[in-house]
């Protein structure tokens, strides 16, 4: 399995390219901000075409460049449903201190959105993702599992960070439903799974149980939704 990535905009939120190898199809997942030519570039240097957009939540700094990424190459997006509100409505969901970046930005209408659901199995360009959904950080985040040939692996979205997890204090955002994404989609994890996060470097499962204070609190939270 072939994995490209860069760090996208101010932000530097990972938009990653997913392939069997050079020269193949490719899935582009979380096209963030300023990332139409540096992803060109990325795409051109390994021969990559892509088949589609695929989304950890709806947060600007994942979908900035997702209309023009996906009417450049004719390919469609996916996203989960409880996330379309970020799409219809930014500025709602995104917080004042974003609000300069949302005018004059461009999303898709949801309703050409096409959805994820949890458990759903994507077959996309020889690739296969497992969709888990993981609210918490927004309503509909969605972690991403697949195999990488010598491990597996998730792609994270801002689920799960090396040392630290996304934040829950934007519109959406819920610290009990953080837990609880934790406790029964991250840490049911093998050790050996490598995590490729929406920010900063890849880690594993294994080193996070091991170290993350936050993977920690969700392993020791009581079952049920009564967190």
């Amino acid at each position: 399995m072939l994995i490209r990535s860069f760090p996208a905009g101010a932000f530097g939120t990972n938009c990653y390219a997913v392939a069997p190898g050079a020269g193949q199809e490719c899935v582009v997942v979380d096209p963030g901000m300023d990332a139409v030519e540096p992803l060109a570039q990325m795409l051109a240097g390994d021969g990559l075409k892509p088949v589609a957009v695929v989304l950890t939540h709806g947060h600007l700094d994942h979908t900035f460049s997702v209309l023009p990424v996906c009417d450049g190459y004719d390919i469609p997006a996916y996203l989960h449903p409880a996330d379309n509100g970020m799409l219809a409505d930014p500025v709602r969901w995104h917080g004042p201190a974003l609000a300069p970046l949302i005018s004059g930005v461009r999303l898709p209408d949801p309703s050409e959105v096409r959805p994820l659901d949890d458990g759903a199995v994507l077959d996309l360009a020889g690739v296969r993702l497992t969709v888990r959904h993981a609210p918490g950080h927004t309503q509909g985040s969605v972690v991403f599992t697949l195999d990488l040939d010598d491990a597996p692996g998730v792609l994270a979205g801002d689920v799960l960070f090396a040392g630290s997890v996304g934040r829950v204090d934007l519109p959406g955002g819920s610290w009990p439903d953080m837990l609880r994404s934790l406790r029964d989609v991250v840490l049911p994890l093998d050790d050996a799974t490598v995590v490729l996060p929406g920010h900063g470097p890849a880690t594993t499962i294994g080193r996070e149980r091991a170290s993350n204070p936050y993977l920690a609190e969700a392993a020791s939270a009581p079952t049920g939704r009564g967190l």
